[in-house]
């Protein structure tokens, strides 16, 4: 909850809406003129944040450097744009604004800033909402910081004839995170494999021969007439299929470095100073 002891806090953080979004970065925080309550920031929006968007914060919350706003951000990003001039907010652009965000408006210590006094009548002097932030952190009441003078300058609580200019420095460092993982996972899956392998078989072969001298001995050694019969044995080779597991390869996951580039965009302030009037400008090696 955004109260009024941590409302310095606030300048200059981000702010988001209902959905984690992010809005901009908060430049003013307007306080009730009677109650001293919060009643609304403004967040630079729009195309590099030139827009200052006023945004009630009855309902946000605040927590280190978060402003979560209970709007959503095209919400935030349509609402009217309002003249706080010298830094005040008055009752009729106030109601504007609470009628945009659909929030009550008028009623004892509400978030609108009227007051009623102790008869029930409508005490409306001074009604309205002051500054109390600025983009760039500084606190102040309408154009008044706390030094008790006007504008703001970091070279001392009362300004001489210099102006300090400041700007934003980018810093860029790097953090460790996890990209990724990797997991070996082995599984088996079935191939065909075709080997020809040659293989002999043996096969009967009818020869015949004519009765010679040579062999008249062989061809009539048995009866004259009679009945036989001679049996050959066939053989021939098969294939025979026998499998064996052998391991083949060992596989690891190790990791290595690679260094590559990578770019990074962000938006910086830069104040600027000039000078108004007949005078010389001698720059001093800035």
């Amino acid at each position: 909850m955004l109260t009024e002891q941590n409302a310095r806090e606030v300048i200059g953080t981000t702010a988001y809406d209902n959905d984690g979004d992010k809005i901009g970065k908060v430049g003013q925080l307007f306080l009730d003129d009677q109650t001293g309550r919060p009643e609304f920031v403004t967040v630079n929006t729009g195309l590099l944040g030139t827009k200052e968007t006023f945004i009630p914060v009855a309902d946000a919350t605040f927590n280190g450097d978060r402003l979560v706003l209970p709007f959503d951000k095209a919400k935030v990003k349509g609402a009217p744009n309002v003249d706080a001039e010298g830094g005040h907010l008055d009752e009729a652009e106030e109601q504007r604004l609470y009628e945009y965000y659909s929030m009550s408006y008028g009623t004892d210590t509400d978030r609108s800033g009227v007051d009623l006094d102790r008869d029930g009548r409508d005490d409306t002097s001074g009604v309205g909402v002051g500054a109390v932030g600025g983009t760039g952190g500084d606190v102040r009441r309408g154009d008044v910081n706390e030094h008790g003078t006007e504008g703001y300058d970091t070279s001392g609580p009362t300004t001489d004839n210099a102006m300090t200019r400041s700007e934003e420095q980018l810093r860029v460092g790097k953090v460790q995170q996890e990209s990724g993982r990797v997991r070996l996972r082995k599984f088996v899956t079935t191939e065909q494999e075709t080997h020809t392998v040659p293989v002999r078989k043996e096969k009967a072969v009818l020869e015949r021969e004519p009765v010679t001298d040579a062999n008249i001995g062989d061809a009539t050694s048995g009866p004259d007439l009679s009945d036989e019969e001679h049996e050959v044995v066939l053989n021939e080779e098969r294939v025979s299929i026998d499998k064996t597991v052998t391991p083949v390869e060992r596989v690891r996951v190790g990791t290595e470095t690679v260094t590559e580039e990578q770019t990074v965009t962000e938006d910086v302030r830069k104040e600027h100073i000039e000078a108004e009037g007949d005078v010389d400008d001698r720059r001093g090696g800035v």
